[in-house]
């Protein structure tokens, strides 16, 4: 006997380059990156319960709801304020898991803003960035809803405002395993750092697509044929690809010729988060 459900958004981020510029001596990788986000999300429903169960609905089975990241997000954010609540999660999951887009991170970061308003509990964006940054390294970009720029384990963040273009994404028919890619052998982990300045003039690639092109010949075909029509980049450890245009009419052109049986999409970038917007309405 739960409350009215409300919707919120969950949107996709790209990472316009990453560089790997060393390693902790815990295994933790330092990185050089940027975070945008599109203007496509999953939509995640809240319904406050009156008992104290955290409960998943969701329209994928393979994630079992205890493991969940929008789970764990919940019960890390009732323990940290000490107040009893219950909520039912619903997610209509729209991101490609494993495709580098952040859909669980961004999933989390939505639950812990969305619980934070509607339960009052007045928490600030600082102390929800330090919960979500327990749960992965890319969940605070989400919680502070701005395009950055991001070092460190990628935690360290600063405010950047770079094109909002257009982007057609293409999504390989596979999932990567981010963890077994920083594990791997091959992985560049020296890059030069370089400056937001030399980002903003054209810096910057990708030091995990070689590695990731090794192991998944749908990701290597992708950037095969996409990369002698337009600068063609992956976004964090794949799998999904991206090329960057000025206009929509431009992004829906190239989706136009890609091989019938590959599955993509055009999105906006925005320097803004949906949920920045949402959470402004509340």
């Amino acid at each position: 006997m739960g409350s009215v459900p409300v919707s919120w958004p969950a949107p996709a981020k790209i990472n316009l380059f990453l560089h790997v510029v060393g390693r902790r001596e815990d295994g933790y990788h330092l990185l050089q990156t940027a975070f945008q986000f599109l203007d496509i999300a999953d939509e995640l429903e809240f319904s406050l319960r009156k008992d104290m169960q955290i409960r998943r609905q969701a329209n994928y089975h393979h994630i079992l709801q205890e493991a969940d990241l929008v789970v764990r997000a919940a019960a890390m954010l009732r323990e940290q304020v000490g107040t009893p609540f219950g909520v039912d999660i619903r997610i209509n999951k729209r991101l490609p898991m494993g495709g580098g887009l952040g859909g669980g991170s961004s999933d989390a970061a939505t639950t812990l803003v969305a619980l934070n308003s509607l339960l009052r509990l007045n928490l600030s964006v600082d102390e929800l960035a330090g919960i979500g940054l327990k749960l992965g390294a890319d969940v605070p970009v989400f919680i502070r809803c701005h395009s950055a720029w991001a070092e460190g384990v990628g935690e360290i963040l600063t405010v950047i405002t770079p094109p909002e273009d257009w982007y057609l994404v293409v999504v390989p028919d596979c999932q990567v395993a981010t963890a077994d890619i920083f594990n791997s052998a091959d992985l560049t982990r020296n890059t030069p750092a370089i400056t937001i300045r030399d980002f903003l003039a054209g810096a910057g690639h990708n030091d995990c697509e070689k590695v990731v092109r090794q192991r998944y010949p749908e990701i290597a075909e992708v950037l095969d044929w996409l990369g002698r029509r337009y600068e063609t980049r992956m976004t964090g450890t794949g799998a999904c690809l991206f090329a960057r245009f000025t206009t929509q009419e431009q992004a829906n052109d190239a989706a136009s010729t890609l091989p019938d049986s590959w599955q993509r999409f055009v999105a906006r970038g925005l320097n803004q988060s949906p949920l920045a917007a949402r959470l402004s309405r509340e």
